[in-house]
């Protein structure tokens, strides 16, 4: 059995605790302080895969990184990690459709079964999952609140297009 690492990282929009065995990111999500009962927020012992992940996001969150490089590895099935590997090769400053997502699957009438998966993700930013929008380019739900995809949204528009969005 692959021992499993917490450790929580304070980001700008909130704390996300960073789940890991010794060779990926297995868990990347936001969480309310509620939630951090038994998790170690210590940095010392932790594993090379934890520092690396906490150095991406820093560098991320402070316009430095457009792209994550570190390895990842998430549970689902043949479909959802279809939905996944789409959303993690949409370019940072970009967004696309649930519709235009179904599209690229090969089936147009799979939007609900796309928006599932894509609600399923639990390896947030670095699988961009809120860079999905409505098709009227609404900014629609987001399992970590709306608040905190606007931010992201923002951030990537204004590093990549030097200007902030509408959303």
């Amino acid at each position: 059995m692959e021992i499993l690492v917490q450790h929580i990282y304070h980001s700008p929009i909130g704390k996300i605790k960073i789940t890991a065995d010794e060779q990926c990111i297995t868990e990347l999500v936001f969480v309310e302080a509620s939630e951090l009962a038994d998790i170690d927020e210590q940095e010392e012992g932790l594993p090379e895969i934890i520092h690396r992940c906490v150095d991406e996001l820093m560098e991320y969150f402070s316009g430095n990184r457009k792209h994550f490089t570190v390895p990842i590895n998430q549970e689902g099935t043949e479909f959802q990690q279809k939905v996944w590997k789409e959303l993690y090769e949409l370019p940072f400053g970009k967004t696309m459709s649930y519709a235009d997502l179904a599209k690229k699957l090969g089936d147009p009438k799979c939007i609900r079964a796309a928006a599932s998966a894509n609600g399923k993700n639990k390896i947030a930013i670095i699988i961009p999952c809120h860079r999905i929008i409505g098709t009227d380019q609404s900014l629609v739900g987001y399992a970590w609140g709306k608040a905190r995809k606007r931010w992201l949204l923002q951030h990537e528009f204004r590093l990549e297009h030097g200007v902030q969005t509408l959303f």
